[in-house]
C-alpha cells in the first residue's frame, strides 16, 4: 500500500472527480470499483483512521465511515482481537476531539459506527460503552453529544436489523431495559434544568399522585389540572443552545417510549415536565412576534419553539399508544389526559378577540396533527376502558372534540377527525351490540351529540352551506386509491352519516329526506325551462347568477342522492317491515326522477354553461341511477314479499326502472352515464331476479340489440355488463319458485342463441380443413379475441356460484368457444396479451365449470398447456416479456393450483409433472430474481401440492405416526418434498417481506394441519450451526409459538450466513 499521505491525496482528488458534473458513468464506474477494492484489503481500517482525522473532505469522511461500517456489521467476527481493541479505543477519541467541528451528518454517523461496535461488543468486551454515553450526558460541554449517542443507541440496539441472533437482540434489549431508569432520571433533569433556570418563578412539580384519586381525576378529565397554576406560567424564552438540548431530550424520549413498557419509571415529575414543553407548540405568541419582528432569527426561534411542543406531543402519545397499561400507571394516564384536555381547551377557547379557526391556523401544522393523533389514540385505545365509568364526562369530551373537528384550517385535518369520529361511532355500535338491553340507555345518552354530528357533517357537504372550502377540493387529481379530493372528502362524511343512521334510523332519515326533496323540486322544475332549439332541446337560465346556482344546487343533489344511496342497507333484513314506507318513498321518488332525466334526456341538452352544467346534469343522472342501484337489495326482499302477495305496485316499480335505464344503453350516451345503467340493469337481473324481467318489452330490446350482428357494439366494459344482466337473467334460478316453473328448456334455448350470436365472429377464427390459414390481420384478431374472451370469463365467473342447472346449461352454450379456444391456443403461445386472455378464461372455466367440463376433456386442457409451457416457453415469457409474460405463467400456475386440490385420484398421475414443472422448470428461472413476479404464485401452488396431497409423501400424517408411536415413517418421493422445502427455506432468505408473511402462513398451516417433518433444510450454515438451529426450534404446535420459532430460525439462518461470509478466506471451522 501507498504511504498514508499519498493515499489521502489519491482518495481527494478521487472523491472530487467522482462527484464532479463532467464525469462520465463509465469512469463513476471505474472509481467505484477501486474504492470497493480499496476497502476490502486487511488492514484498510487504519488508512481510514489516517483520513477521518487528517481530511476536511465531507466525501472522504464518509467513505472512511462507511468502510468501518462495513467491517463492524459484516466482518467483525474475523477481526482480530487486537485491532479490535485499537478500533474501539480511537473512534470514540475521534469523535471527543472534533465533534463540535464535524458537518452534523458526519458526527452523526461517526456516533453510529461507535454504537454498532456496542452493539457487537458491550458489555463483554466493551464493558464501558454505556457509562460513556451517560457520562457524556452529566457533562454540560458534551450533553448533546452524549444524548445523539444515546438515541442511536436506542435506535440500533433495541430494534436491531437481522444481523445479530435472537439471543444476542434479547440479550441487549435487557441490558437497556436495566439502564432505563437512570437513562430518565438524568434526561427528566435536563428538562427540568432548562425550564427552571429560563422560567420566571421556578415551578415545582405537583407531588406524585396518591391512590383513590381516580374518581376525581375521571369527573375532573376536562377541567383545570392541579398543576394547572403551573401551566398559567409565561412560557420562558430559551436561548439557542437550551432549546438544541432540550429538543435532542424530548427525542431520545420519544424513541424510549416507542419500545419501553408503561412503568413506574415514567415518574410523574417527567410527565409534567413533558407537558411543559407540549405548551411551546400552543404559543402562537412567539410565532406572531417572530412574524412582527421580521429578523430570520426570529423566525427560526418561533419555528424552533413550536418543535419543542411537536416533540413533547409525540412522547406524550407514544404512552398513548400502548395499549396495555398496568394498574399503577392507569393513574399517570388519567392525569396525561386531563393535562392534554386542558392544553386542548385553551386551543380551542372561543373569545371575541379570536375564532378557533384562525388559532388553530396559527399553530404549527405539525403540532395540530400530533393533537388529532392524540385524541385518535385516546378513543381508539383508552375510551372503551375509560367511558365505563360514570364520572367520565363524555359529553363535554365530545362537545370539544366537535369544537376541534369543525374549526380544522386544512381538509388533511378535518379528514383526521372524521377517521376519529368513525372511531367513536363504530366503539359505540359495538357497545350496543354487545349490551342491547341497555341499548336506550346508551343512545339516550348520546342522541344530541350525534344529531349534531350529522347535521353538520351534511351540512359541510353541501354547496349551500360550504361553498368557499368545497370549491378548493380538486376533483380531477386521483390519489392511490383511485379517488379524487373531492370524492374522499365526501365518502369519508357518508361513512359518518351511515354509521349515525345505523344507531338513529329514524332521526338520520328525517334529517337527510327533506333536504333532498329541496335539491329534487328544483331539478324536476327544469322541465319548464327546456325549449327546442334548431339543433335539439336547450335549458333557457342564462343568467350568471341562476346559472350558478343551478350548480351548486345539482352538485348537492349529487351528493345526497350518494349519502340517500349509502343508507339503502338500514331498510333491509329484520327492519324491512318497520321502515317499508319509508323505504318505499325513496325509491319511487328514484324510479320518477332516473326516468325523468332519460325521457327529457337532460345529459343531450344544450346550456348556457356547457362546461359546467352539462357534467353536473349528467352526474345527477348516473347518481340516481346508482342510488336506486343500491336499493337493489331492498328491491330483492320485496320482490319475494310481492311473489307471495303479487302486488301490481313492484311490477310497475321494475317496468318504470327498465323504462329508464334503455334508453340509456347506447353508443350515443357519455360513459358515465352508460355504466350506471349497465350496473342497475345487472343488479335487477342478478340480485332482485322478477321472473317477469325478460318479458318485458324493454328487456327484450336490450336482448335484441346485443344479438343483432349489424348494431354498433358498446364500449368493452359496457357490453361485459349487458352481456352479464342478459345471461343471469337466463341462468339464474327465480327465487321462491318450484324447480318445475323454472321453464329451464326454454331459458335454454335463449340463453344458446344469445351465446352463439356473441361468438360468431370468434368460431371463424378456428383453422378448419377448408380454410387452414387466418386471412384476418393480425390486430383485428386480437380484437375479436378480447371482445368475445372478456365477455365469456365474465358469464362464467358469475354463475360460478350457483346451482348445477346454471352452471349446465352456461357450459352447454359455450361448449364449442371453449374447444375452439383450446384449438386456437398453440397458434399464440409467442402472444403473450393472447395467451394472458385464454388463460384467464381457462383459469375461469376451471374454477367454475370444472364438472360440466367432465374428466377426458380437462385432462386434454392440462396436457396441452403442459405441452405447451416448456422450459424456453417459461424463460421467454418470465425474462423478456415483462409483466405479460409473468402474468401469463402466473395464470397457468394458479389453473395447476386448481388441479392439484381437486379430491379423489382423477388428476393426480399428473402431480410427477406438475412438481417436475415447478421445481426444475419455474424455480431455478425466479429464484434467484429479485423481483416478486411469479414467486407468490408458484410457493402457493407448492403448498396446495403440499396441503391437498400429503399422502404423495407420507402414507398417514406425521402427527398420526407420532400417536401411534412409529418413530420416523418412511418418506416417499423424497427428493422432491426436499427441493420443496429448500425453496421454502430459500425464500426467508430473501428480502421480499410479502413472500415472507405468505410462506411463514403456509407452514403454519402444514404445522397445524398435518404435523412437521424432522429435519431442516439449510443451505450456507455448517454442521454444528445447523445443529443449534435445530435444537433451537421447538416443535410447538399452537400459531403465535410456531410463528416466533420460525422467525427465530430464520433470524439466526441469517446471522450464521452472515458470520460464515464474514471469516477470512481459509478459516478452518472446528
Amino acid at each position: 500500500m501507498a504511504s498514508e499521505d499519498a493515499s489521502l491525496r489519491a482518495l481527494e482528488s478521487l472523491m472530487t472527480e467522482f462527484f464532479h458534473d463532467c464525469t462520465t458513468n463509465e469512469r463513476k464506474r471505474e472509481i467505484e470499483e477501486l474504492l470497493n477494492n480499496f476497502a476490502q484489503q486487511v488492514g484498510a481500517w487504519r488508512f481510514c483512521l489516517y483520513f477521518l482525522s487528517s481530511t476536511r473532505n465531507d466525501y472522504v469522511m464518509m467513505y472512511s465511515l462507511t468502510v468501518f461500517e462495513n467491517l463492524i456489521n459484516k466482518m467483525w467476527l474475523g477481526v482480530p482481537s487486537q485491532d479490535k481493541m485499537e478500533i474501539r479505543s480511537c473512534l470514540p477519541k475521534l469523535l471527543l476531539a472534533h465533534h463540535k467541528t464535524l458537518p452534523y451528518f458526519i458526527r452523526n454517523k461517526l456516533c453510529k459506527v461507535i454504537v454498532d461496535i456496542g452493539r457487537q461488543d458491550w458489555p463483554m468486551f466493551y464493558h464501558d460503552f454505556f457509562t460513556n454515553i451517560l457520562q457524556l450526558i452529566q457533562s454540560p460541554v458534551t450533553t448533546p453529544l452524549g444524548l445523539i449517542m444515546l438515541k442511536t443507541t436506542s435506535e440500533e440496539l433495541a430494534c436491531p436489523r437481522e444481523d445479530l441472533s435472537v439471543a444476542r437482540k434479547e440479550e441487549l434489549r435487557k441490558l437497556l431495559l436495566d439502564q432505563v431508569q437512570t437513562v430518565l432520571g438524568l434526561l427528566t433533569g435536563i428538562l427540568e434544568t432548562v425550564w427552571d433556570k429560563h422560567s420566571v418563578t421556578a415551578a415545582t412539580p405537583p407531588p406524585s399522585p396518591t391512590s383513590g384519586e381516580s374518581g376525581d381525576l375521571l369527573s375532573n378529565l376536562l377541567q383545570s389540572p392541579s398543576s394547572a397554576k403551573l401551566l398559567h406560567q409565561p412560557i420562558p424564552i430559551l436561548d439557542v443552545e437550551s432549546e438544541y438540548v432540550c429538543s435532542l431530550a424530548l427525542e431520545c424520549l420519544a424513541h424510549l417510549f416507542s419500545w419501553i413498557p408503561l412503568s413506574a419509571s415514567i415518574t410523574p415529575s417527567l410527565l409534567t415536565t413533558i407537558f411543559h414543553f407540549a405548551r411551546f407548540g400552543c404559543d402562537t405568541r412567539a410565532r406572531k412576534m417572530a412574524s412582527v419582528n421580521g429578523s430570520s432569527q426570529n423566525c427560526v426561534l418561533g419555528q424552533e419553539r413550536g418543535r419543542l411542543g411537536v416533540l413533547a406531543m409525540s412522547c406524550i402519545n407514544e404512552l398513548m399508544s400502548k395499549n396495555c397499561v398496568p394498574m399503577e400507571f392507569e393513574e399517570y394516564l388519567l392525569r396525561m389526559f386531563q393535562q392534554t384536555f386542558y392544553l386542548l381547551q385553551k386551543i380551542t377557547k372561543d373569545n371575541n378577540a379570536h375564532t378557533v379557526k384562525s388559532r388553530l391556523e396559527e399553530l404549527d401544522e405539525s403540532y395540530v396533527e400530533k393533537f388529532t393523533d392524540f385524541l385518535r389514540l385516546f378513543v381508539s385505545v383508552h375510551l372503551r376502558r375509560i367511558e365505563s365509568y360514570s364520572q367520565f364526562p363524555v359529553l363535554e369530551f365530545l362537545t370539544l372534540l366537535f369544537k376541534y373537528t369543525f374549526h380544522q384550517p386544512t381538509h388533511e385535518g378535518y379528514f383526521s377527525c372524521l377517521d376519529i369520529w368513525t372511531l367513536f361511532l363504530d366503539y359505540l355500535t359495538s357497545k350496543i351490540k354487545s349490551r342491547l338491553g341497555d341499548k336506550e340507555a346508551v343512545l339516550n345518552r348520546y342522541e344530541d351529540a350525534l344529531v349534531l354530528l350529522l347535521t353538520e357533517v351534511l351540512n359541510r357537504i353541501q354547496f349551500r352551506y360550504n361553498q368557499a372550502q368545497l370549491e378548493e377540493l380538486d376533483d380531477e387529481t386521483l390519489d392511490d386509491d383511485q379517488q379524487t379530493e373531492w370524492q374522499r372528502y365526501l365518502r369519508q362524511s357518508l361513512e359518518v352519516v351511515a354509521k349515525v343512521m345505523e344507531l338513529l334510523p329514524t332521526h338520520a332519515f328525517s334529517t337527510l329526506f327533506p333536504v333532498l326533496q329541496d335539491n329534487l323540486e328544483v331539478y324536476l322544475g327544469l322541465q319548464q325551462f327546456v325549449v327546442t332549439s334548431g339543433s335539439g332541446h336547450r335549458l333557457n337560465i342564462t343568467a350568471e347568477n341562476d346559472c350558478r346556482r343551478l350548480h351548486c344546487s345539482l352538485r348537492d343533489l349529487s351528493s345526497l342522492l350518494q349519502a340517500v344511496g349509502r343508507l339503502a342497507e338500514y331498510f333491509t333484513g329484520d327492519v324491512f317491515a318497520a321502515r317499508f314506507s319509508d323505504a318505499l318513498t325513496v325509491v319511487e321518488r328514484l324510479v320518477k326522477v332516473t326516468l325523468y332525466g332519460s325521457q327529457i334526456k337532460l345529459y343531450n341538452i344544450e346550456t348556457a354553461v356547457p362546461s359546467v352544467l352539462k357534467p353536473d346534469l349528467i352526474d345527477v343522472h348516473a347518481q340516481s341511477l346508482a342510488a336506486l342501484q343500491a336499493y337493489s337489495h331492498w328491491l330483492a326482499q320485496y320482490c319475494s314479499e310481492a311473489h307471495r302477495q303479487n302486488t301490481q305496485q313492484f311490477v310497475t316499480l321494475i317496468s318504470t326502472t327498465m323504462d329508464a335505464i334503455t334508453p340509456l344503453i347506447s353508443t350515443k350516451v357519455q360513459d358515465k352515464l352508460l355504466l350506471s345503467a349497465c350496473h342497475l340493469l345487472v343488479s335487477l337481473a342478478t340480485t332482485v331476479r322478477p321472473v317477469f324481467l325478460i318479458s318485458i318489452p324493454a328487456m327484450q330490446k336490450v336482448f335484441n340489440s346485443i344479438i343483432d350482428a349489424s348494431a354498433q357494439r358498446l364500449t368493452d366494459k359496457a357490453q361485459v355488463l349487458v352481456c352479464r344482466a342478459l345471461s343471469n337473467t337466463l341462468l339464474l334460478p327465480w327465487p321462491n319458485l318450484p324447480e318445475s316453473e323454472q321453464q329451464w328448456p326454454l331459458r335454454s334455448i335463449n340463453h344458446a342463441s344469445l351465446i352463439s350470436a356473441l361468438s360468431r365472429d370468434y368460431h371463424s377464427l378456428k383453422p378448419s380443413a377448408a380454410a387452414p390459414q387466418r386471412k384476418m390481420p393480425l390486430d383485428d384478431t386480437k380484437v375479436i379475441i378480447h371482445q368475445t374472451l372478456s365477455v365469456f370469463e365474465d358469464i362464467v365467473e358469475n354463475i360460478s356460484g350457483e346451482s348445477t342447472k346454471s352452471r349446465q346449461i352456461c357450459y352447454q352454450s359455450l361448449q364449442e368457444s371453449v374447444q375452439v379456444s383450446l384449438a386456437l391456443f398453440p397458434a399464440f403461445i409467442h402472444q403473450s396479451d393472447v395467451t394472458d386472455e385464454m388463460l384467464s378464461f381457462f383459469l375461469t372455466l376451471f374454477r367454475g365449470l370444472r364438472v360440466q367440463m367432465g374428466v377426458p376433456f380437462t385432462e386434454q386442457i392440462i396436457q396441452t398447456f403442459l405441452n405447451m409451457f416448456t422450459r424456453e416457453q417459461l424463460a421467454e415469457s418470465i425474462l423478456h416479456e415483462g409483466s405479460t409474460g409473468c402474468r401469463v405463467v402466473e395464470k397457468f400456475l394458479k389453473i395447476l393450483q386448481v388441479v392439484v386440490q381437486e379430491p379423489g385420484q382423477v388428476f393426480k398421475p399428473f402431480l410427477p409433472s406438475i412438481i417436475a414443472l415447478c421445481m426444475e422448470q419455474v424455480y431455478p428461472i425466479i429464484a434467484e430474481r429479485p423481483s416478486p413476479d411469479v414467486k407468490a404464485e408458484l410457493f402457493e401452488l407448492l403448498f396446495r401440492t403440499l396441503h391437498h396431497n400429503w399422502r404423495y409423501f407420507f402414507k398417514s400424517t406425521v402427527l398420526a405416526s407420532v400417536q401411534r408411536g412409529i418413530a420416523e415413517e418412511q418418506m416417499e418421493n423424497e427428493p422432491q418434498f426436499s427441493a420443496i422445502m429448500q425453496a421454502f427455506g430459500q425464500s426467508f432468505l430473501q428480502p421480499d417481506i410479502h413472500l415472507f408473511k405468505q410462506n411463514l402462513f403456509y407452514l403454519e398451516t402444514l404445522n397445524t394441519n398435518l404435523g412437521w417433518p424432522q429435519g431442516s433444510y439449510c443451505d450456507g450454515v455448517d454442521a454444528n450451526q445447523k445443529n443449534v438451529l435445530g435444537r433451537n426450534f421447538k416443535m410447538d404446535r399452537d400459531l403465535p409459538s410456531f410463528t416466533q420459532n420460525v422467525h427465530r430460525l430464520v433470524n439466526d439462518l441469517r446471522y450464521y450466513r452472515l458470520c460464515n461470509d464474514s471469516l477470512p478466506p481459509g478459516t478452518v471451522k472446528l
